[in-house]
Parts: structure tokens; C-alpha cells; sequence
């Protein structure tokens, strides 16, 4: 199968380790072997990958710079799909045959400037903080904070993406055996201005909504969204979590199920893939990639109006706090 695969920002960086190359590189050697399990298993991958955390981390490293040096998210975008693309390319090419092609395409995604996310921003990115620090560091850098699980996060504007700049080429990489990186952190938001020159604008689309978009426009057979989490859970992080084997594209279940700044994202940007062309969309944990593909893991989400099923399991122990897209 075609397969598209996103990686959550949790790829690379878990809930409250500390942003060093080597746990980097220990987290992102974990997810190369799952990808490489997909590939020897037969299937053809184009694999994105979030930022959250990394261009949360630039972003405070140029702040505390120079102050020509301090600039925008489109570019800091840009510099984390760099960062982010080189360490799973070189791990991917660590694992994979000689003479297999991997490549990583800085990847433009057009935005609408008048887009409503502008005016409410929900996308985490960055360390956490405690309530105090989150709230100094919002009136000290004109910053929008909110609450993430028991902690605060900055959170900037995350628009719909509209149109991948680089489609034609990664399109063309695909058809021709390469397994391709692209669309990093959801792209590099850009817009079109006046006189219809792209530029960028500052906004971190969210990486789930570009991978559907990505899915779609490539006609593949399935959107696999991977994270730390084994399943979609109803009432995640409480004694009555109850993970989801499979759901329709219209579940019964209550307003603000699954919380916006993590697995919401996910789960509306399965849904939008399952109706739009009819095949699944999978949502688990990295290390279950292999499994989620033969739906015996994670959570399927399915354009057939089927209702919620749950599986007969717990939630991961530890992992009880939202996830970090």
C-alpha cells in the first residue's frame, strides 16, 4: 500500500525530557525502525513530521539572541524541517539497504491570511511551564499561553492548509521509488499577498491537517498518524479512559471528546480523510506501526457510519497526559 505516514512531535522529543541531540536521536532511531518494519513489510511511505517542540525551542534560542537575529515562525519552520528531516533521513539511511533513495523536501503550504485562526490561536509549541512563568513570558513577549494538561505552552495561530507548493515534486519522487520526507511541522506557512507573491506568514499549521491534505492529493491508501498513545481514548487520563478500536465519521460521543491541542487534530484530520476518499484512517503508537497497519492496534477510523467500538484494554501506564502533536 501507499501509505502516509505522520510523526507525531513526540518522534523526536517525549513530555518533559530534556531537548538534547541524544534523546533526539534515541527517539527518532525508534520511529526509523517502525518506518523500516513498513517498508520491509512491502508498502510505499511518504512520511511527515511535527515541530512543536523544536520550533517552540528555536524559537526561544533566536529570541535570546541578537535582535535582527529573532525571526519569524514561517523561517524558524523552515529551520526545524531542516533539523527534524536530516536526523530521521540519516536514520532511515542507517537502517534501510545502500542503495535505497531517501530524500527530504523543504516543503511551502499555502494559507488563507484571513483564515479565523489568526484571531484564536490553539497550536502548542515549545517547552512547558508552570501557570506563573507562562503568564510572565506572555506579557514579556506579547505571547498567547495556555493551559496543556497541568501545565501552560505558548500557542500560536495553526490555519487550514490549503495547497502543498512542493505536490508536483514529491509526487513525482513517489512514482519514482523514493521514500520522501516532506511537509515538516505541516509546512512552511505561506501566503499569497496583493500582487500574488508568496510570503510568509507567522502560524504553525497543525502537521495532521497537511498530512490528510498530503494523503488525499496523492490518492493514498491510508493516513497513518502516529504518536506515544496506543489508541484514541474516550475520558483519556482518568480511571474510565477506554481506548477506540474503530469509529465512524460521526461518533456519539460529547462536544470537546478529545482535547483540541492533541488528539482532536488527529481525529478530525482522519475523519476528513476517511470521507473524502473511503479508506481508513489509523491512529496509535509509533512502536505499533506494523500492527495498526493490520488493524490489530490502535484506533480505525472508517467512513462507514459503524458507530464507536472499543478494545478491551487500559491506557498506557505514565501516559496520562495530553499528547504533543
Amino acid at each position: 500500500m501507499k501509505i502516509v505516514v505522520a510523526l507525531g512531535g513526540n518522534a523526536l522529543l517525549k513530555r518533559g525530557e530534556p531537548m538534547t541531540e541524544l534523546v533526539q536521536r534515541r527517539n527518532i532511531r525508534i520511529a526509523a525502525v517502525a518506518l523500516v518494519k513498513l517498508v520491509h513489510a512491502g508498502h510505499t511511505l511518504v512520511v511527515t513530521h511535527g515541530n512543536g517542540p523544536q520550533v517552540g525551542q528555536i524559537a526561544l534560542q533566536a529570541a535570546a539572541g541578537p535582535i535582527d537575529g529573532n525571526y519569524p515562525l514561517d523561517m524558524l519552520g523552515a529551520e526545524s524541517q531542516g533539523l527534524i528531516g536530516y536526523l530521521l533521513e540519516q536514520e532511515l539511511r542507517n537502517l534501510l539497504p545502500r542503495d535505497a533513495m531517501v530524500a527530504t523536501v523543504l516543503s511551502q503550504v499555502l494559507v488563507s491570511a484571513g483564515d479565523a485562526a489568526f484571531l484564536h490561536p490553539t497550536k502548542p509549541i515549545g517547552p512547558i511551564y508552570e501557570e506563573a512563568e507562562a503568564k510572565a513570558l506572555a506579557r514579556s513577549n506579547g505571547w498567547v499561553c495556555a493551559p496543556d494538561g497541568a501545565h501552560w505552552r505558548r500557542v500560536v495561530a495553526s490555519p487550514d492548509p490549503l495547497e502543498i507548493l512542493q505536490m508536483p515534486v514529491i509526487a513525482l519522487l513517489n512514482e519514482r521509488g523514493v521514500l520522501v520526507i516532506c511537509a515538516g511541522g505541516g509546512g512552511i506557512p505561506v501566503i499569497r499577498n496583493a500582487a500574488g507573491k508568496l510570503e510568509g506568514i507567522e502560524a504553525v499549521i497543525d502537521k495532521d491537517m497537511t498530512s490528510e491534505l498530503l494523503a488525499r492529493t496523492l490518492d493514498a491508501d491510508m493516513l497513518l498518524l502516529l504518536t506515544d498513545v496506543d489508541a484514541v481514548y474516550l475520558n483519556y487520563g482518568t480511571p474510565d479512559a477506554r481506548p477506540v478500536s474503530r469509529m465512524g465519521p460521526d461518533p456519539e460521543l460529547p462536544d470537546g471528546a478529545f482535547d483540541a491541542g492533541s488528539m482532536g487534530p488527529k481525529v478530525e484530520a482522519a475523519t476528513r480523510f476517511a470521507l473524502a476518499t473511503g479508506k481508513d484512517a489509523r491512529i496509535g503508537r509509533i512502536e505499533d506501526a506494523t500492527d495498526i497497519v493490520l488493524d490489530k492496534l490502535g484506533t480505525s477510523i472508517q467512513a462507514a457510519d459503524i458507530g464507536t467500538e472499543f478494545r478491551n484494554r487500559r491506557a498506557t501506564p505514565g501516559l496520562s497526559a495530553p499528547l504533543r502533536t
